[in-house]
């Protein structure tokens, strides 16, 4: 006959497995809830995270130091896909390549046109659309126009509105907390406006020369233009003529800064820069892109902060 002591370690023991069961049950639940976010670059996470909250868990394709354009697809990026919920991508073909992605997954609900795909490009006004049959020879240029408009804090509404309506069409149940985050990020996005207005006015108009194509809807944001590319074509790199003359152009126009990114040449930045009497500015062309721009509303901040101060010297 058992001991009332054994009788009662074993109904101890059976009670803390029922407490850890119960708090499994719970976490696996709390963790079900979550909507399993892919996005194509860390613009588009840092967005979807304001958006989406404690109800997302997103993860980033590529990186703010590699070129969007040119990410490989590895087969550890098509077992994140296969189990995704959701693919916010920027569209406007920077991220063609996630298509080659989605189709080793085998995830149906987030191929081409699939109620999981979220493109951002909806209704955002485009820039650099081509007028004239494009070919090979002029190099990357966009078809559909230039797609780099998320370094535009301008657009920032229309991209999480966007997100806002695909996160509501998977999960319709937690729409009004995904509408209240959006709010309190526009409402933070709102007050840096402000600031980044303020810091750019004295220097609005004042003319850069980029290394690549890509900053022009930041520019035309705060009010700058763009002179010149140290690329004579988008993606190809330039003849030593095109350098001479580009050169002469920041001379006499008196430009004091040429932008370039993290994937960019910076030793050939540097040469020109100094060549022409101007400095060279590395800026954050996404999220992550350099130390310090670690979200969305910090990538901007650094941009216009640094950009603000090279122009005013």
């Amino acid at each position: 006959m058992r001991s009332k002591g054994a009788i009662m370690s074993k109904r101890f023991c059976a009670l803390v497995l029922l407490i850890v069961a119960a708090v499994l049950i719970v976490s696996e639940a709390d963790g079900a809830r979550k909507l399993r976010v892919i996005a194509t670059i860390p613009d588009l996470k840092a967005l979807t995270e304001a958006v989406g909250g404690d109800l997302v868990e997103v993860d980033s394709l590529s990186r703010g130091t590699v070129n969007a354009h040119e990410i490989e697809i590895r087969p550890s990026m098509m077992l994140k896909l296969r189990r995704a919920d959701i693919v916010v991508e920027n569209g406007l073909e920077l991220d063609k390549w996630i298509d080659v992605a989605v189709q080793g997954s085998n995830n149906d609900n987030i191929v081409r046109g699939g109620a999981g795909v979220i493109d951002v490009s909806r209704g955002i006004p485009v820039l650099e659309v081509p007028t004239v049959r494009i070919d090979r020879s002029m190099g990357d240029v966009h078809p559909l126009g230039n797609p780099h408009y998320s370094l535009d804090p301008g657009v920032a509404p229309i991209i999480t509105q966007n997100i806002l309506e695909g996160l509501s069409r998977a999960a319709p149940e937690h729409r009004t907390t995904f509408e209240r985050n959006r709010q309190a990020f526009l409402a933070q996005l709102d007050s840096r406006m402000g600031e980044w207005t303020k810091l750019m006015e004295p220097v609005k108009g004042s003319k850069v020369v980029v290394y690549h194509p890509q900053w022009i809807y930041f520019l035309t944001r705060f009010g700058l233009i763009e002179t010149g590319w140290v690329e004579e074509r988008p993606g190809i790199p330039p003849a030593p003529g095109h350098l001479v003359r580009l050169v002469r152009v920041m001379k006499d126009e008196k430009i004091k800064v040429l932008i370039y990114a993290p994937w960019n040449d910076e030793k050939l930045a540097e040469r020109i820069a100094e060549e022409a009497g101007a400095k060279p500015l590395l800026l954050a062309a996404m999220v992550g892109g350099v130390k310090g721009a670690d979200s969305y509303l910090a990538a901007v901040d650094y941009n216009v902060r640094t950009l603000s101060q090279a122009l005013r010297q």
